[in-house]
């Protein structure tokens, strides 16, 4: 493609966006370019701090249960309290915990801190991609969450980078830092983004309407959706856990691992935003089977690699099914998401990552001490095959996308249906309508 061609890519991309999105969207970039603890937190325990790291690797996974923690929590959330006071209660929470795991010196405080670390960063997650869903129209979701995604993306690119001058200087100003960065985007959302939760229907109370998390746990296609999603995440989570093991098994130096998968970040922050131009008005279902497939090849063709470079173009493969996989994913959660339960599915979506972020490690660990990182490779492209087919059967028979409202100024989803979700009583990829089904969430 052109330097024209990219520029008018670019600039269809950004279009037509409503101003609340924009806060938001600043409100993420803020937010990762200040995501400094999570890159050098192994680094901090080890190195400053002198413990071994085994227990490093207990404090990451107790931040991550904390993420698996909050995830269906922030969704009651959101649903019940609002977008808004979700994110404010999120984002403050996070700057506070952020702020005393600096200070924390004791090994049982710092594990017990970093526990509520991960449960407070990962409370916003529902809250933005809900409130995401209910200002921007439906035909322009997909752009959204690509935009949305870009933005995390060159966020974590910039903060990666910082966070190693940071460090050589004093770790407490990495803390310090991203508390202070985590608190201007409450102050962000405090001062610039209404609260965008679409009111109840005529009749009804805003805690009557919503929907029940058990709804949400028997609608089956949904469920079926989150469980593809797991075993996606399965796969890119072996980005940061297995292939770095496999590459020091291999003889490959921390170095060599760095500049491979270097070229996800330069991918998608170079590529997301043209490639939405491509994406956006395609079939979603066809889209998550070739992303799934790209995922899944992509890692199983690592087994063939024995240099950096060729280790790098496997990365560019499963790079581009990422890239195609987050925002159609996303948006595919929007649409089939009951509009007054979009927190709840949007929880119990993250879950499905945050699970898989578990998971991940230990499933790596196992087949490489066990059988070798060529099994590994070879499961990845088994577990892309299985989500591809996955995909192809449950995406028949979508349910339309609704029209929209503008609602005191913000572009809201109004739904045409009635207020009760969808029971899914039938076969999957079948449905037995209880009442209307409204929109999904990521």
């Amino acid at each position: 493609m052109s330097v024209a061609g990219l520029s008018r890519a670019a600039r269809e991309a950004v279009s037509g966006m409503p101003r609340a999105f924009w806060w938001l969207w600043t409100s993420t970039l803020v937010n990762r370019l200040g995501a400094f603890v999570a890159t050098f937190m192994a680094l901090y325990l080890t190195v400053d701090r002198g413990y071994s790291a085994s227990y490093a690797g207990l404090v990451a996974s107790l931040y991550g249960f904390g993420g698996v923690v909050s995830s269906i929590g922030a969704g009651v959330m959101t649903d019940r309290l609002g977008r808004r006071p979700t994110l404010l209660i999120a984002q403050s929470s996070t700057a506070l915990s952020v702020a005393l795991l600096g200070f924390m010196r004791d090994p049982v405080a710092i594990a017990a801190v970093a526990f509520l670390v991960g449960m407070a960063s990962n409370a916003s997650r529902p809250a933005v991609q809900a409130m995401m869903a209910d200002i921007v129209r439906p035909e322009d979701r997909v752009r959204a969450f690509s935009l949305n995604y870009w933005a995390i993306n060159l966020g974590f690119a910039v903060s990666s980078a910082g966070a190693g001058f940071i460090a050589e200087v004093s770790y407490l100003a990495g803390f310090l830092i991203e508390a202070t960065m985590t608190l201007a985007c409450a102050v962000v959302v405090f001062l610039k983004l209404p609260e965008s939760r679409p009111a109840p229907a005529d009749g009804a109370t805003a805690k009557g309407d919503a929907v029940r998390l058990g709804t949400v746990l028997r609608d089956r296609r949904y469920m079926g959706v989150v469980t593809l999603s797991f075993l996606v995440a399965l796969v890119f989570q072996q980005g940061a856990v297995g292939l770095p093991v496999a590459m020091g098994a291999a003889g490959f130096t921390p170095a060599d691992y760095g500049l491979a998968i270097a070229v996800n970040g330069v991918l998608i922050v170079a590529l997301q935003i043209p490639l939405t131009r491509f994406i956006v008005h395609r079939d979603a279902g066809r889209l998550l089977v070739v992303s799934s497939l790209l995922a899944g090849y992509g890692f199983g063709l690592t087994a063939f690699a024995g240099s950096v470079g060729v280790f790098a173009l496997t990365v560019c493969v499963w790079t581009v099914g990422e890239m195609i996989n987050a925002p159609t994913q996303t948006g595919l959660v929007v649409r089939l998401s009951p509009i007054h339960g979009r927190g709840r599915y949007q929880g119990v979506y993250s879950l499905s990552w945050s699970v898989a972020a578990l998971v991940a490690p230990l499933m790596a660990g196992f087949v490489i001490d066990h059988l070798g990182a060529r099994w590994l490779w070879g499961l990845c492209a088994a577990v892309g095959t299985v989500a591809a087919l996955g995909y192809g059967a449950l995406m028949r028979r979508l349910p339309e996308e609704e029209p929209t409202v503008t609602v005191t100024g913000v572009e809201l989803v109004e739904s045409v249906e009635q207020t009760e979700p969808v029971e899914q009583t039938g076969p999957v990829g079948q449905s037995k309508p209880a009442g209307p089904l409204g929109q999904p969430v990521e």
